[in-house]
């Protein structure tokens, strides 16, 4: 059920002339605690600015609003305000799944209409709304007389900063997020210095630009993340930075193929633009703004599908034990060193393979089993331009009984999750949207992850604009029609769509796990989740993939995990996603005390609290499982070592809990001893607390039973 309470404020029609002084065309919209204030103006010349402060600090000076179309002048300036409106939303929404299940959607909201005072008088309305947590604003073009589209060639709006900001950032890709974040000054950020990437499978750097969401901390210690929200029918944003002028505007991913970034028929709305404002790093975590600028769910009842923790054959390959493809192993002098043990690589999605990892779902309370290398095709989806027409999204190999296999799961208690890889090839993929969908149903399979890895085809399409923005779309949209959730890889960014369509349940959208097993540069460092956490995350749900034990990759002799086994576990709590996979072989979790933590946490959360936290360095997350009233808390470090004490005082009165707290051991360190782990078990209440050494590269899981 939702709750709404709207309240219409205040109607102002404005008539200003061109002679009237700034000040004259000047409103501002205050959030509901008066913390963050929007201030919208026009200049003399009617060209359309903003400012935001936070209290008495203005976090955003002075900036621009416009627009460049193709066949028709700029939105730039010549602007007059013909009315504007204020308004109220206070609701609280449910989420079917998510980080808490209540949400408070609270905001005081801004319309400013304006319109062009030469002719043809073209109308643009500016919709802005103040939280208490952040600002948004979004443009609208209402109809107007003589035309029924635009083309859109650039956004320019400006975000003016106020000093050098301390910034995690990774580069304005417009195919892929798949890069380590940078920690510099705003000043000294230098995209283009980040092409050519050995390990990325697509990717384009055109300018200085950054990908969003993109954290900052200024010098007082307030931090911001600039963002989007509801990205529908429009192209990805990425922000241009003037290292020189300290300011970043709105660069939009273009089409080569067709000569433009956006075109759309009017009426048309672009994305919110959002600015989170926190005091502290951990009150971005707890921000639900993103989420709050989406339309509410259009699909009703969503409980065919089930949050889970899963298995799957997936990280056999990346270690070099399997293929996904059945063509490479049929010659079986291909092998794959395991310790000093010479080993066969053989084709990974086999009927008994399968089997072998449903049983291990099924003895170790893991939901579902993802099967990756099922279908034909992986023999040419690799290296070759022409991917069109490769993949079989219903064509089993030969050493893969779909039938037999989904009855097996079945019975066991477990559910086979599909894989769908495009090759980026999204023309094929929706010519098979249909029958693939038409097969899951057949057999109750209601999860699928889908990849789009490589070159956009059509060539000149990239994976961030509109084309595929939109492609994205009508995957999720068609899936829904037959009750399968989505987790998506080589995705377009999460920007809150979950809320409208819940059944994007995931997705990957940055540097995962894999990078780990295969990347020339060694892996992921210990600062990345640190940094992830309060970047990426913000966007939405992210499938990680955790889970790793046998963290010397006896296979990959120049990579290893670069975290502790205390930090492997401790993910399952800081990075969300309803769905959540124990990665590891099998055989990796046998006779480990540490899986009885994968066991017991849950994926599915009535609440969230973020105990502390600084960006790239540390961060506390305790969350409360639904249904159970259970918690769970998950700490992570970077490279360096710290002491991380835990206030209990969010638990409930008069409860006791049963804690497990699975930490470092005193010798663990990342690089020289990283599977080191102690357990610990106690008694916990409220008003306990509990202090706990993490290693370099370490971390710390905890369960809390009542």
């Amino acid at each position: 059920m939702q709750r709404f309470n709207f309240i219409l404020l205040t109607f102002l029609i404005l008539v200003v002339s061109s002679s009237c002084t700034k000040e004259t065309f000047e409103t501002s919209v205050q959030s509901p605690s008066k913390t963050n204030t929007f201030n919208f103006f026009l200049t003399e010349n009617g060209t359309p600015m903003y400012t935001v402060s936070h209290g008495e600090t203005m976090v955003i000076d002075t900036s621009d609003m416009g627009f460049e179309f193709k066949d028709q002048e700029a939105f730039s300036s010549g602007f007059k305000i013909v009315n504007t409106q204020l308004d109220q939303m206070d609701e609280t929404w449910e989420m079917p799944w998510g980080e808490q299940r209540k949400v408070r959607n609270y905001y005081n909201g801004l319309l400013v209409q304006l319109e062009e005072e030469k002719a043809p008088n073209r109308k643009l309305d500016i919709h802005i709304k103040s939280y208490d947590d952040g600002v948004a604003f979004r443009y609208e073009f209402p109809e107007q007389e003589g035309r029924d589209s635009i083309i859109i060639t650039e956004e320019n709006t400006q975000f003016q900063l106020t000093e050098d900001y301390t910034t995690w950032w990774i580069p304005g890709d417009w195919d892929i997020y798949e890069h380590l974040y940078n920690t510099t000054k705003l000043s000294k950020v230098d995209a283009t210095a980040k092409r050519n990437h050995p390990d990325l499978a697509a990717t384009y750097i055109p300018e200085n630009a950054v990908n969003t969401p993109v954290t900052m901390r200024g010098e007082s210690g307030i931090h911001l993340t600039f963002h989007e929200a509801n990205l529908t029918n429009y192209a990805g944003m990425t922000l241009k930075v003037d290292t020189i002028n300290l300011g970043l505007t709105s660069g939009l991913v273009h089409s080569d193929r067709l000569g433009y970034a956006v075109k759309t028929s009017l009426p048309a709305v672009t994305p919110w633009r959002t600015i989170q404002i926190a005091e502290k790093a951990g009150d971005l975590i707890e921000s639900r703004l993103i989420e709050n600028l989406n339309e509410p769910n259009k699909l009703g009842d969503v409980s065919w599908f089930t949050p889970m923790k899963y298995a799957g054959i997936w990280w056999e390959m990346h270690l070099g034990l399997s293929t996904w493809d059945l063509e490479a192993t049929q010659d079986m002098n291909t092998f794959a060193t395991l310790g000093k043990k010479q080993v066969s690589v053989t084709h990974g999605a086999t009927t008994e393979n399968t089997k072998r990892y449903i049983d291990f779902a099924a003895a170790n309370k893991l939901g579902g089993v993802l099967v990756e290398g099922w279908n034909t095709g992986w023999n040419y989806w690799i290296g070759f331009e022409d991917r069109e027409g490769v993949f079989d999204f219903v064509t089993p190999y030969e050493d893969y009984d779909l039938d037999e296999l989904s009855a097996y799961a079945k019975n066991k208690g477990v559910e086979l999750i599909m894989h769908h890889e495009t090759s980026a090839a999204p023309r094929t993929y929706e010519q098979q949207m249909d029958s693939a969908y038409q097969l899951m149903q057949k057999h109750g399979l209601h999860a699928v992850k889908s990849g789009y890895v490589g070159k956009i085809i059509p060539k000149g399409e990239y994976h961030h604009g509109q084309w595929m923005v939109n492609h994205y779309r009508k995957a999720l949209e068609k899936a829904a029609e037959y009750k399968v959730a989505v987790n998506a890889h080589e995705p377009i960014k999460s920007t809150g769509l979950r809320r409208t369509l819940p059944n994007e349940i995931s997705k990957e959208g940055l540097r995962g796990q894999e990078f780990n097993a295969w990347a020339t540069d060694g892996g992921n460092p210990p600062e990345h989740l640190p940094i992830v956490a309060f970047t990426r995350m913000l966007a939405g749900p992210i499938d990680f993939t955790p889970g790793v034990f046998d963290i010397s990759l006896p296979t990959k002799p120049d990579n290893q995990i670069n975290t502790t086994l205390a930090q492997q576990l401790a993910l399952y709590v800081v990075i969300y996603s309803p769905i959540q996979m124990a990665c590891d072989l099998p055989q990796n979790y046998e006779g480990r005390p540490a899986l009885q933590f994968i066991r017991d946490v849950g994926v599915d959360w009535e609440q969230t609290k973020v105990l502390n936290g600084e960006v790239g360095d540390f961060v506390t997350i305790a969350r409360e499982e639904r249904e159970t009233g259970n918690w769970f808390i998950g700490g992570i470090t970077d490279e360096n070592e710290r002491q991380i004490t835990i206030d209990f005082d969010f638990l409930p009165e008069n409860t006791n809990f049963k804690a497990a707290i699975y930490r470092d051991a005193e010798d663990a360190h990342y690089q020289t001893n990283p599977e080191a782990l102690s357990i610990e078990q106690l008694e916990i209440k409220k008003g306990d607390t509990k202090t706990i050494s993490l290693a370099p590269g370490g971390g710390f899981a905890i369960s809390l039973i009542k």
